[in-house]
């Protein structure tokens, strides 16, 4: 009698800890985590991550996955992949990738930047004299100290908006492929980090790189103007990096409503600390 009533005591706890796991596998499913994947452009990354941060701050169950930053094009791969939910860019789209359905949603624009080792003795720097660094003409700075260039690949946005500057600039760029000592940086934080490491380097970085990479570099005025979101708005600064997001042609709605949170008043707010000056409006969101 004795082995029954036991059988049966031990039979009713392992109904209760069944029952027990089905509720909490409930009480799990019911709280599961709504998962954002996002990558992008290695600066204007580290301004998305501090949306993000903010925007799980209020929705606890949510959660923004970035990792290393993969570029542009290599996010917007992942992307088509499936790979990625959400992808911050500083190219277009181009007409192939528009083809397959990603959608593009304009943001904002940071100043892009000729930058410095930080004990390089220089404040300014003219258009001729980068037409004279990059052709390898001028190879000291004010002290002496040799001149190391850092470079991003051609096709880099980067490259490409330094290349606009003026057509000397585009030319001394193309020689400077050439000349002994260069260095190649593929991303933003890469860039930032040689030029900042290695005495006498300059190189370029976009605002946004600066202060959410948070590396010690000495930033140039170009030609006298210096590099802020004042002087983009007033039109008088050239070297102008495009900050948008690219999503799917149907985002999740946890997507959509990410990004509602970063085209609103307190998203705007936090992209302008990072460096951004955001040029759409709530209406040219999602």
């Amino acid at each position: 009698m004795g082995n029954v009533a036991g059988r049966l005591i031990t039979g009713f706890f392992r109904m209760i800890l069944v029952v027990a796991c089905a509720v909490t596998a409930v009480a799990s499913q019911s709280h599961a985590m709504e998962i954002i994947r996002m990558n992008g452009s290695g600066g204007p990354l580290g301004m998305a991550r501090l949306l993000a941060d903010a925007y799980t701050e209020q929705h606890r169950e949510v959660h923004v996955e970035t990792g290393k930053a993969l570029g542009s094009a290599g996010a917007v791969q992942a992307l088509l992949a499936g790979v990625l939910d959400v992808v911050v860019s500083s190219k277009p789209l181009t007409p192939e990738q528009g083809a397959k359905g990603l959608q593009f949603h304009r943001f904002g624009k940071t100043p892009l930047l000729a930058v410095t080792e930080k004990s390089v003795p220089k404040k300014n720097i003219t258009t001729r004299e980068l037409e004279d660094i990059y052709a390898g003409r001028l190879r000291q700075w004010p002290n002496g100290e040799r001149i190391r260039v850092v470079l991003r690949p051609w096709e880099d946005v980067d490259s490409r908006i330094l290349r606009g500057l003026s057509p000397g600039v585009n030319e001394a760029l193309n020689k400077s492929r050439s000349l002994a000592g260069v260095m190649y940086a593929a991303t933003d934080p890469e860039s930032d980090e040689t030029v900042s490491r290695t005495p006498g380097a300059i190189g370029t970085s976009a605002l946004v790189s600066i202060i959410s990479g948070k590396q010690p570099l000495n930033i140039l005025k170009l030609n006298g103007v210096k590099g802020s979101l004042q002087s983009l708005s007033r039109g008088n600064y050239p070297l102008v990096k495009q900050i948008n997001f690219i999503t799917a042609a149907h985002p999740s709605p946890a997507v959509q409503k990410f990004l509602a949170f970063v085209y609103s008043r307190q998203g705007r707010v936090i992209a302008g600390k990072t460096g951004v000056l955001v040029v759409a409006g709530p209406k040219d969101g999602p």
